[in-house]
């Protein structure tokens, strides 16, 4: 299948547009993404259909928070990714090359829908670079009635975002860091065209974001309060996710410590309603409270998920709608 959004170039080379990188990609190439391909001339969508993985999901487990809670969801990937972090938690699937199974849109939701999912999630890998498959099986998903939820570091050109907004009902942006250095080095891609990612998706669907806390990298107090203050001056009720993070990939620095993972989100909680930390449990630190009168709207413990706290979709202590989708 012929890829979107590139232009062709002289000598049968293409510029592919999808993402920032904006790759130069010789014939018989691919980007960086290694799943669009320049066939003489033309620049193909190589990986469409192409799936690492399929599975139902807890919703809770993307992470989203405020979607749905206790649903399950359909859940796949493609086998590529725009970015090349060394800290990559899923580097066996995003950065190499593996064998996949061919699954078409109708395929996908015909699975979806067998399963009594809530809808398809779009993660495992970096989902934004799969952009056709998505487009097709997005609008698919919609007209037999499933949400669509994307997993994703963010990094896309605002044309094509905006062709796909209008599709997708909740994302978990990762953001990595607010230190352009960090992302250059580390990641491999910029910045600026995450934040602008979440701002223009922010008010279209449901966003969440994910921090994955690397000690000596982006953990410092200073690295901590400008990431809490950005969020915060975009949003108090985004919910934000502090990962802690294990040795992955090329990098081998030691597991994220529980003192700083608590004393990030105590900071991060002066500012913003909703605050959570995983890939580890803590007490209180995955319970969704009110930010009225600070009730407990959801509690969970590992796989269980009770939303004792909520009545008719609002707090039922105080009566304050919930910030949560589909309660």
């Amino acid at each position: 299948m012929e890829a979107r959004f590139y232009q062709k170039l002289d000598g049968r080379e293409v510029r592919c547009l999808l993402c920032p990188h904006a790759c130069r990609i010789a014939p018989g190439q691919a980007g960086r993404c290694r799943i669009r391909r320049n066939r003489e001339g033309t620049l193909e969508a190589s990986g469409y259909a192409h799936l690492v993985s399929m599975a139902m999901d807890p919703i809770e487990k993307k992470p989203l928070y405020h979607f749905h809670p206790g649903s399950h969801i359909l859940s796949t990937g493609p086998n590529g990714c725009n970015l090349s972090c060394q800290f990559c938690q899923n580097w066996e699937i995003s950065q190499s090359d593996i064998p996949t199974a061919r699954v078409e849109p109708e395929q996908l939701v015909q699975a979806a829908l067998s399963h009594q999912s809530l809808g398809i999630a779009y993660t495992y890998t970096e989902p934004l670079v799969w952009f056709e498959y998505l487009m097709d099986a997005c609008a698919l998903a919609k007209e037999r009635g499933l949400a669509n939820v994307l997993v994703t570091n963010g990094y896309v050109n605002p044309e094509p975002l905006e062709e796909l907004l209008p599709l997708v009902d909740a994302m978990n942006v990762d953001l990595k860091s607010l230190d352009p250095d960090f992302y250059r080095t580390v990641c491999g891609g910029e910045l600026a065209p995450v934040l602008g990612t979440i701002e223009k998706a922010r008010g279209r669907c449901l966003v969440e974001l994910t921090n994955l806390v690397i000690p000596g990298l982006n953990d410092s107090p200073d690295q901590q309060r400008k990431l809490i203050d950005w969020v915060a001056g975009l949003d108090q009720g985004i919910p934000l996710h502090l990962s802690r993070y294990f040795p992955q990939h090329k990098m081998r620095r030691p597991a994220t410590s529980e003192i700083i993972l608590i004393e990030f989100a105590n900071r991060a909680r002066e500012k913003l309603h909703y605050v959570y930390v995983g890939n580890i449990r803590l007490p209180d630190m995955a319970d969704t409270r009110c930010p009225g009168c600070g009730a407990v709207l959801v509690d969970r413990d590992g796989s269980a998920v009770r939303k004792t706290g909520l009545k008719e979709g609002a707090c039922r202590r105080c009566g304050r709608k919930a910030d949560i989708v589909g309660v």
